[in-house]
């Protein structure tokens, strides 16, 4: 049997220097839709796009964090960043970027007083550049959506 890909085969770079998430989800919203004339499906439309997520850090990563917050001025004042999540398994193989990642902190605190787990902070992200997301280094949004927003 050939090793598969698991969460635990992802490592994960934000603006180029590698961290470590204990959890993350990346949420895409496209907003096409059937088109219709007279009541029968005729073709599509395409819709608006949007993609967010979060990560879920440990306090040893959320540091790294607060250092970019800290060289910002505040946590609002950050600027987007860029996520890669990358895996590598047998044959397998995932590559997803995700451009312009606006943070928002969202779970300050995860707190478990029984211990036994190190302490998350959840942050969430709204995805900002029209360069969007690409996934195993195909664009989603086709070049005519966005050649005139990239230049």
């Amino acid at each position: 049997m050939t090793q598969r890909i698991s969460g635990q085969s992802f490592d994960t770079h934000m603006s180029g220097e590698l961290v470590h998430i204990e959890k993350v989800t990346l949420d895409i919203t496209d907003n096409t839709a059937a088109a219709q004339t007279q009541g029968v499906p005729d073709g599509y439309v395409a819709g608006d796009v949007a993609a967010e997520g979060e990560v879920e850090v440990s306090s040893k990563v959320f540091a790294q964090v607060t250092a970019l917050a800290r060289a910002a001025g505040s946590w609002r004042g950050i600027d987007p960043v860029d996520f890669l999540f990358y895996a590598k398994a047998g044959t397998e193989e995932v590559k997803v970027e995700a451009f312009g990642c606006k943070l928002v902190l969202s779970n300050l605190l995860d707190l478990d007083p029984k211990g036994g787990s190190v302490t998350t902070h959840k942050i969430k992200y709204f995805v900002t550049s029209p360069k969007f997301i690409n996934i195993n280094g195909v664009p989603y949004l086709e070049s005519a959506a966005t050649e005139n927003l990239i230049g």
